[in-house]
Parts: C-alpha cells; structure tokens; sequence
C-alpha cells in the first residue's frame, strides 16, 4: 500500500502567507505582512533572514531566481539573480592547470554574486517599505544569533572532516574549533555589519561601494578570479516567464538559464497519458514521468545555456508539436537505455532553500536561492561575512557544449520555481531545493496536486522518486539508477524492475524540501511545507 498519510497539517489563512525553509524566517515574512508589507516586502525581508538562518544553502554571495506575480493586472514576472563567470575564467585557464573539473572550493569556483541585486530591483520596483525596516531582522539574527539546528550542525560537521571552509569560515561556523552542537548560538557579527551598511547605503554598495571593495581586495590578494570590475558591470535582467498549459492550467517557469523549460516539456509530454487512470505512485505512472524526465534532460544537455552566449529553443522545446514527438519515443513496457553524454561538468552540489509568500490581495513570490554546494565554495571573504558561492563549477571544460565556459558567461542553472493560474487567477506557487531533482520534484508536485487532486500538505509529503545517471554513465546497459523512497511499496520496486529500471529503494524522506501555497477563489490559502527539510509555514 502507498502511504499517503499526512504528518503535517495543512496551514490556513486570508490575510497572507510565507511558507519558506526555516520557521524564523517565515515568521519574519508574516511579521512584514502584518505591518502592512506587501508580498514584495516580505520576500526582501525572508530572503534576507535566511541568509543568516541557512548559511549553508545561501548567502549574499550566492544566486536566486524568482517569479513574482502582481495581483493588479495578473502580471508575472522572472527575475534572474544568477552571475556570470569572472572575466578571468576561461576554459585554457583550467585546463592549462590540469583541471578536469573546476575546483569546487576556494577563491576558482565563484560566479559574480546576485542576491544581493535582486533586492534591489524587487525593491526598486515592487516594495513598500524601507530596505532598512526589511533588513532589520536578518541584521538582528545575525548579531544577537539564534540556536543551531540539526541539519546545519550535520553540515557544518561534514564541511570541518572535508577541509572545505577557510580560515574565516570556520571562525564563524566553529568557532570553538571543534563541531557545533544543537542548540548553540550561531553569532555573525561581520554578516550583521556588512547587511546594516546595505540597509543604510542600499544595494548598490555590494557591486559599486564599500562591500564591492572589500570582496575585490580579498580575492586580488589571494589570486583569485572575481574583480572590481566584475561586480560594477553585473546587472539583473527582467525576464518574461516562459509558459505552457497542463490539464487546463497554466503554468509559469523560469526562463533560461534556468532549466524551467524542462519542467514544461516533462508535462507536455505526460499530458497525452491519463495519469489518473494509472494510479499514483503506479509502476506505469512513475515510468512514464521517468521516461518523459530522460528525454527532456537530453534536451537540457544539447540546448540549455545563457541566452546572451548561445539562444536556447525556448519556444520550441515548450510546444506540444515537440512534445508529440517527444512522446512517440516512450515505450510503454520498457526503460530507454540510451547513454547519457558525458561531460567535463561537477555537478554534486544541490544545496538551496526555497520559499514563497502571497499577500491577502494575491501578490505572490516564488523565491529560490543558493550557493550551490553546501557552504558554497567553503570561503567566506574576510570581515564580511560573505560567502561565496561555488557555482562556476556547473560550467562545462569541452569547449563543443551548450554550457561551457566562457568569460562573462553565466552557468546553466538548476534552479527553478513555478506559479500556476487557473482561467488566468494566481492559484498555486510552488518550488523545492534539489540539484537535478528540482525538475523532477516539481512535476510529481503539479501531478499530484493536478491529476491525483492532493492539497498541497498531501503532494508535499508523498513519496518521490529520482532517476539520475548511474555510477557509469557511458556504460552500453542501462545508465541511469532509479531511487525510491522506500514508503513506495516493494510490488512497485518490481514492476519497474521488470520494465528495466535499475531500482534501489532509498531512505523514506530522501529528496527535496517543497513548500507550496495554494489560493482558493474565496481568498483562503493553504499552505505546505516539506517535514525532509525544517520548511514551516505561517499564515496571516
């Protein structure tokens, strides 16, 4: 039997909602939007917040992408906070050095940060209130501390046994020199300065002021790539979404460099299956999501880059002609064991947090950041407070891919969020950290909740799979592996077995870490959050 049971309740509320990856910081959101705040204010005010709370999953020196929807005029738009490679980073650079992989620690694997510049523009052009009154929270946390969790003291462990964080890192993280223990105060004082000079001095100092000066000091004299240079010439691009319908719904994604235009084409294709009829969490309906996932990551592999370098076929990839064909290729009692292309490309990393707020008019936010591996690149720039991401090393070292590197070229990105309208009403956003598991993740979430009629506690908590390359990629049998989670029963395991899976069962609460917010026509919102992480929601 599948076990569908609910550990958690569904949160209900009118007035507003955050549903975000740690209760602090959906309680500073909720708090933003009980002042008065918009949905925009309150999401300046949680991704900050989590800067502090999640310092291994984001920072001022990371990444964030986000959809915002405006209640007014039913409006959505996509923010990308992603950076480009440093003018210095080229593919000869590394493999001069004999570097198959981009080193995934120190001052090599950093992007130019963008965090920071996608508060400005949502404050620029959507907030309320003062960048002051929105960062003063995070500014509180990070002074005065708060206690350590179980998840964050696990990684701070794993970081100190691998010798991933550098002097001032471990300063901040162990600063007794030994592994944190739950419960402890995590005390930032260098990150509380560095986001009060941001208050007071906006943004912009982080790019063209004061902070911009002390992350190019830092890296000049430890012989890095990032420069002064590179932080004055980034700039956050406005993006339309790209969308596409599922059973009657529309659904907004990212557009690249994000890999949002997988998730439309993994649901274009299921669309011509009746999902339903199969059951959930079927040996048929999980093959079927499974194939349609292997097919659309092939496209991600041939197609998906920065726009500015190389144009993905955006329109093409999402149209149900494509889609078609993509479908005629899926067997319905056999896995497809073509080859996974190698390339010179870590992608290891995974580590993000993801959180969305609406407001009691409908302005919604679909919100995710990331320093992609866990603690980033391990470097924390001196004084600051700052760490740095590692997220040049998803760039690839053959010079004939997609995604390969290239100076001033941004990586192509796992992250990704989704909002979804109904007869053109905001109805549900929706997201989840994960790597290559976000893709998968979100469309057994839009399935569950769309084919399988789950509220959004129930398609959270539902057991997930993950396919993803085997040990071997380039082996002529099947190259892919096949994780469930293990409340996923044995009969299943089998028939996907006997389909030509290669299936392992896997711990019962494996990948991800979802929240959802749904909003009725009556205005009510119900909102998810994933017990696999610490997610919380609190409603208004």
């Amino acid at each position: 039997m599948l076990d569908l049971t609910s550990h958690r309740p569904n949160v209900m509320s009118t007035q507003g909602m955050v549903a975000s990856g740690h209760p602090l910081a959906s309680m500073v959101g909720a708090r933003v939007l009980m002042s008065g705040g918009n949905a925009f204010d309150a999401t300046i005010a949680t991704s900050a917040a989590l800067t502090v709370l999640r310092p291994h999953m984001c920072s001022l020196g990371g990444d964030a992408f986000c959809l915002l929807h405006q209640a007014k005029n039913s409006k959505i738009q996509a923010l990308n906070a992603s950076g480009p490679a440093p003018r210095a980073a080229s593919r000869q650079y590394f493999l001069s050095r004999g570097h198959k992989f981009i080193p995934d620690t120190g001052l090599f694997p950093s992007t130019v940060p963008g965090l920071a510049a996608s508060w400005a523009e949502i404050h620029r052009s959507l907030a309320t209130k003062s960048l002051a009154d929105l960062l003063g929270p995070a500014i509180d946390l990070a002074l005065h501390g708060f206690p350590l969790y179980p998840g964050l003291v696990n990684h701070i462990d794993v970081a100190l046994k691998r010798n991933r964080l550098n002097p001032s890192a471990t300063d901040i993280f162990a600063p007794s020199g030994r592994s944190a223990i739950s419960g402890e105060l995590l005390v930032q004082p260098d990150l509380a300065r560095t986001l009060q000079k941001i208050a007071e001095e906006g943004c912009e100092t982080f790019y063209r002021g004061s902070i911009a000066e002390s992350i190019a000091k830092f890296f000049a004299e430890n012989e890095g790539l990032l420069d002064i240079q590179d932080l004055r010439d980034y700039h956050t691009p406005w993006r339309d979404p790209i969308k596409s319908t599922y059973q009657g719904f529309e659904i907004f994604e990212q557009p690249p460099v994000s890999q949002g235009i997988i998730l439309l084409e993994e649901l274009n294709i299921l669309e011509g299956f009746d999902l339903t009829s199969m059951g959930h969490n079927s040996a048929e309906t999980i093959h079927l999501m499974v194939e349609a996932k292997k097919l659309a990551f092939s496209d991600r592999l041939a197609y998906l880059a920065d726009p500015d370098f190389s144009p993905t076929p955006v329109e093409t990839l999402s149209s149900k002609e494509h889609a078609a064909k993509q479908r005629e290729r899926i067997s319905l009692d056999r896995a497809s064991n073509e080859k996974v292309a190698p390339g010179s490309i870590n992608t290891e990393g995974g580590d993000t947090t993801y959180f969305t707020i609406c407001d009691r008019e409908g302005n919604a936010t679909s919100f995710i950041q990331s320093v992609f591996y866990a603690f980033g690149s391990g470097t924390v720039v001196d004084g600051t407070g700052i760490l740095m991401n590692n997220r040049l090393v998803a760039s690839n070292l053959e010079g004939n891919r997609a995604n390969s590197l290239e100076p001033g070229k941004k990586p192509m990105h796992t992250l990704n969020t989704f909002i979804i309208l109904d007869d053109g009403r905001f109805h549900t956003a929706g997201g989840t950290p994960g790597l290559d598991d976000q893709v998968q993740i979100n469309l057994q979430l839009i399935c569950n909740m769309i084919d399988f009629k789950m509220d959004v506690q129930t398609a959270i908590e539902a057991p997930r799979w993950s396919s993803r390359p085997g040990t071997n990629p380039t082996e002529e049998s099947n190259p892919y592996q096949l994780l469930l989670e293990n409340r996923i029963d044995e009969a299943t395991l089998i028939s996907l077995q006997k389909k030509g899976h290669k299936v392992s069962a896997v711990d019962p609460w494996s990948f991800g870490g979802a929240q959802i917010i749904n909003r009725k026509e009556n205005r009510v919102l119900i909102g998810g959050a994933d017990p696999r992480r610490e997610g919380y929601v609190i409603g208004c």
